[in-house]
């Protein structure tokens, strides 16, 4: 995977409209929150919303959460989310309803020219892309690669659901968030999101159960609706000690095989390979980057 990706479990959903929602945001210990301009935000308070994405800024990242703005699709309310949302500590702008890898690319050129005329450093905002149609969906492996702005991939159950006439459960989404996860691990990005749906928060240990078995799906980090979602993310998507303590045991194993000359390796009653221990490499790797302050990963 690139070098350069976020250090994300999760990312929570805030209507900039809502004041309470925003002051309290940064008290949730998500890695980053979205500023939402397009589902949470009625059509009537569209324009107001832009109006207040630059003093929700500071609000949302005082304790070092990253910084996103949710935009919406339709081309004349996406070109005026974007001359609202690109501005200072913005990090990521969530494309939404993305179809095509031309998408990607206007909504990037549009971006660069508004960095341009503003000062900010050329390419620094990253684009999270959502696919949440069909159309999208067949052209996954392109989109994902679409430009280098983009850090990471999910596929929108709810819309992708809806638009091909199915439930949103497990069953049905497998096959197509499996094949996000191939998209983004090809391109090199993030494959962001869990097998199943978004909407129902109560059940706490329904939803563990599934972001653990997504994550074991390769799954990396997701989005929040509510606060109570941030803890399950954050735990599950990151390595226990356990799981980092094995890891290291095993590098140190394999290591010291090599530098014996043994060309098989045993560890704890298995036999292990190049591509077992690289899996360890990153659990260890992103044990570390996880112990960094927020603002520093």
């Amino acid at each position: 995977m690139r070098d350069d990706l976020p250090v994300w479990r999760s990312l929570m959903f805030v209507p900039v409209t809502s004041d309470k929602f925003v002051r309290t945001a940064a008290d949730r210990g998500a890695d980053a929150i979205i500023l939402d301009l397009e589902d949470a935000v009625a059509p009537s308070m569209k324009d107001h919303a832009r109006t207040l994405i630059a003093g929700a800024v500071p609000q949302v990242s005082r304790n070092g959460a990253d910084v996103a703005v949710r935009v919406n699709r339709p081309w004349r309310m996406l070109v005026r989310d974007l001359e609202a949302a690109v501005i200072p500590d913005v990090a990521a702008l969530m494309l939404t309803k993305v179809d095509s890898a031309e998408h990607v690319q206007a909504c990037a050129d549009i971006v660069a020219e508004l960095e341009a005329e503003r000062g900010l450093p050329a390419g620094a905002i990253q684009f999270l892309v959502l696919v949440e149609n069909a159309a999208g969906f067949f052209r996954i492996e392109q989109i994902a690669k679409a430009h280098p702005r983009i850090v990471g991939l999910s596929l929108g159950s709810e819309d992708f659901a809806a638009d091909v006439g199915m439930e949103s459960g497990p069953e049905g989404l497998f096959y197509p968030k499996q094949q996000a996860v191939f998209a983004a691990r090809s391109a090199g990005i993030l494959p962001m999101g869990f097998v199943g749906s978004i909407a129902d928060f109560r059940d706490q240990d329904a939803f563990r159960a599934i972001v653990r078995r997504s994550r074991r799906l390769g799954f990396m980090c997701a989005s929040a609706v509510h606060p109570l979602q941030v803890s399950v993310l954050n735990e599950e998507f990151s390595p226990s000690a356990a799981d980092v303590e094995r890891a290291e045991r095993m590098i140190a194993a394999y290591n010291a095989a090599y530098a014996a000359g043994l060309g098989a390796v045993q560890f704890e009653g298995a036999m292990i390979d190049v591509p077992v221990v690289e899996r360890a490499r990153s659990v260890v790797r992103r044990a570390a980057a996880l112990r960094r302050p927020p603002a520093s990963r």
